[in-house]
């Protein structure tokens, strides 16, 4: 339906002024001549990048149906610019707006996964502001506030004082040989941008991917978001044996069906 090929060489936006300036890395894949579908637009997650088997899931689905899809890296992730410490949820989803008002879409689909879609819902009270919703959201083991509900409750004396002595902690990473780095400036400004306050009114319909066996984020979470959904059509697959990535063939089948089903929803 698509023959445009992927390309891996990305278009840089620069972001911000003065020495907040930073370059985001982009890939889009172009809609096919004549597509009226929805663009998808995806939104990694804490650490990771564009090239991700979700995200790169997402694009094959694109090229299928032949509709437009956007990838970019966060500024100190992946092919982006900027230093990974100075990263913030502000920060992140200002980028994330920049990439969205620089391809103008019609009609877009956010796809979220992690810290994405906390991302995500930030980024769609934005539209709203401005008098759009997205066509659909797809939220993939979210995790909306995770400053201040995952972490911060959890933070032992050590990482505490290590907060306050240097403005940051270190964890060990499961999915990478360098730890985890979590600064005092990303927990004070995942405050400012909590979601999980109140009802979230998307506009639009959400499906929610989530496994029982994340060890990151308890699906616990996932029911919590769904509380505060109150007013939209949500969908939530509990996958049993599922983890955080969520990314065995399997669940990639289940994240590219709920895609589709915000793309075409008459075929569902």
């Amino acid at each position: 339906m698509n023959s445009t090929q992927f390309s891996e060489s990305p278009e840089f936006l620069t972001v911000g002024e003065g020495p907040a300036s930073r370059d985001i890395a982009m890939l889009t894949l172009p809609a096919a001549e004549g597509s009226d579908l929805p663009a998808l637009m995806w939104l990694g997650g804490y650490r990771s990048d564009m090239t991700g088997t979700k995200a790169l899931e997402m694009e094959a689905l694109a090229a299928r149906r032949g509709c437009q899809a956007i990838r970019f890296d966060y500024s100190g992730h992946g092919q982006s610019r900027g230093e990974f410490r100075e990263g913030t949820i502000s920060r992140w989803l200002e980028e994330a707006e920049a990439v969205l008002d620089h391809h103008k879409p019609g009609k877009v689909v956010l796809v979220g996964s992690s810290m994405g879609g906390w991302i995500a819902l930030r980024l769609t009270q934005r539209m709203r502001e401005k008098g759009m919703a997205p066509a659909g959201l797809v939220l993939i083991a979210p995790a909306p506030d995770f400053t201040s509900e995952l972490i911060e409750p959890k933070l032992s004396e050590a990482e505490r004082q290590s907060l306050e002595e240097r403005g940051y902690f270190e964890e060990h990473s499961e999915y990478s040989s360098d730890p985890n780095i979590f600064t005092r400036a990303l927990i004070e400004d995942g405050k400012s941008n909590r979601v999980l306050t109140g009802i979230i009114e998307t506009g639009c319909p959400v499906h929610i991917l989530q496994g029982m066996k994340d060890p990151d984020v308890p699906y616990a979470h996932a029911l919590r978001l769904m509380e505060h959904l109150p007013a939209d059509d949500v969908v939530l697959t509990l996958i049993r044996d599922g983890d955080h990535r969520l990314s065995r063939p399997e669940d990639l089948a289940k994240m590219v069906s709920a895609i589709e089903a915000k793309l075409v929803p008459s075929l569902y």
